[in-house]
C-alpha cells in the first residue's frame, strides 16, 4: 500500500530539544551552565517523557507546558542548579524557540512536492506547537499539527495515533510515522502504521514487542522511504 502521509514527532524528531540548554549555556549571564548544559538537557527530557508516561498510566493528564516545567525542576535540582530563577526562566522561554534541525526544510519541501500529505502528531500542547513551526518557519510545508490536547492522553496510546486516520482518511498503512523516540517508533508501529526511528545517537533499540521498519541518523532520506 502506497504512502499517502508522513506524519513527525515535534520535539527531538524536527525540533532540537538540546538546544534551549546549549544556547543558554553560550550567554555570559550563565557560566555556571557550561559544565553542566548536555546533562541538564537529557535529564530534562527523560524527566518530561517520563512524566509523560506515569500521567497516562494513572489518567493524570495535564498539558504538555506542565510536565516540561516539572522535567526542568528536576533535572535543575539535579544538576545543583535549582537555586538559580532566572535560568529556569530563561532556559523556559527558550523551549518556545527551538531550532529545527537543519535538514527539516528540504525534507518536508521534498513531501510535499512529491504530492504526500505532510502533518506533526505530538504531544506538544497547541499553542506550544504552533510556536514552534512559527520560529522554524515551516507552517506552508505542514498540513497540520496535530495534539493529543484533543483526546487527553499522551503518546502511546492509540487514541493519539487514531488522530491521523481522522484528520487524512487514510489506512494505517499509508501513514509513514516518523519519531526520534524510539518507544514511539515501536508503539506506532504496533499500532499498524510504517515506521522509522531517527536515532540520532545511536541508541539500541528498546526490548519492545514491535520494532520501527527503518533506523535512520538523521531526516534527510525521509522522502526516498515514502516513494511508492
Amino acid at each position: 500500500m502506497p504512502i499517502t502521509t508522513c506524519v513527525f514527532d515535534a520535539y527531538g524528531t524536527l525540533f532540537d530539544v538540546a538546544a534551549a540548554a546549549r544556547q543558554a549555556a553560550a550567554e555570559p549571564e550563565f557560566p555556571h551552565l557550561a559544565d553542566n548544559a548536555a546533562t541538564l538537557a537529557n535529564l530534562w527530557r527523560q524527566k518530561q517523557l517520563q512524566y509523560t508516561w506515569l500521567r497516562a498510566i494513572t489518567g493524570a493528564h495535564c498539558g504538555f507546558w506542565q510536565v516540561t516545567q516539572d522535567g526542568l525542576d528536576w533535572a535543575l535540582e539535579a544538576c545543583g542548579l535549582a537555586g538559580d530563577p532566572k535560568l529556569r526562566q530563561r532556559l523556559l522561554d527558550l523551549y518556545w524557540e527551538l531550532q529545527a534541525y537543519p535538514e527539516v526544510p528540504a525534507m518536508l519541501t521534498a513531501l510535499k512536492d512529491a504530492g504526500l500529505n505532510t502533518a506533526i502528531l505530538s504531544n506538544g500542547s497547541p499553542d506550544m506547537l504552533e510556536g514552534a513551526v512559527h520560529y522554524a518557519g515551516i507552517g506552508a510545508l505542514l498540513d497540520d499539527v496535530l495534539s493529543v490536547e484533543s483526546v487527553g492522553i499522551f503518546k502511546p496510546d492509540h487514541r493519539v495515533y487514531d488522530l491521523v486516520g481522522q484528520r487524512f482518511g487514510c489506512d494505517k498503512g499509508q501513514v509513514l510515522f516518523v519519531s526520534s523516540n524510539g518507544w514511539d517508533a515501536a508503539g506506532a508501529a504496533g499500532y499498524g502504521f510504517a515506521t522509522s526511528w531517527v536515532n540520532r545517537a545511536g541508541e539500541p533499540v528498546d526490548r519492545l514487542p514491535w520494532v520501527p521498519d527503518h533506523i535512520l541518523s538523521d531526516l534527510t532520506t525521509i522522502p526516498d522511504l515514502a516513494k511508492p
